[in-house]
């Protein structure tokens, strides 16, 4: 007999997040998102484009804080991290939107734009460490992982 997809034990890789380095390049590009807008005299975009940012920095932490303590559990389900993600989604999507609607006088428009950009950066961050690791092992991860 199997177990049902919500009852199957979560696991996660270990994954290369480096949330210093993230956050330095979310201040870089906050800074030259807002020198960028001054020049055209919308300088709220830049703001919230770092306000954008932010907020998935904060999501990216809120998410490898939810890994870990539903990973330590004597027995993690996909379920919980599955509500925990979706619950996140919905306060992150609300904010934003509601920024972006309430601001839009300003620039708040500028929030979704910095969500979707720190999306990227999340990716890239995480996949480029990852992929190096391959080009330079080949797909033996059991072997990588034990020799550090």
């Amino acid at each position: 007999m199997t177990t049902p997809a919500h009852e199957a034990p979560l696991v996660f890789p270990s994954v290369a997040f480096r949330p210093i380095r993230l956050a330095i390049v979310c201040v870089a590009l906050t800074a030259l998102a807002v020198l960028a807008t001054g020049f055209i005299g919308s300088i709220g975009y830049g703001f919230f484009f770092g306000l954008g940012l932010a907020i998935g920095l904060v999501n990216a932490l809120m998410v490898r804080h939810a890994v870990e303590s539903i990973t330590a559990q004597e027995h993690p389900l996909k379920k919980k991290m599955a509500v925990n993600s979706a619950m996140r989604l919905l306060v992150i999507s609300v904010v934003a939107l509601l920024t972006a609607y309430f601001f839009k006088h300003i620039g708040g428009i500028g929030v979704l734009f910095g969500l979707a950009i720190f999306q990227a950066l999340l990716v890239m961050s995480t996949s480029i460490p990852v992929l190096r690791r391959i080009r330079a092992n080949g797909l033996d991860v059991l072997d990588t992982e034990s020799k550090g």
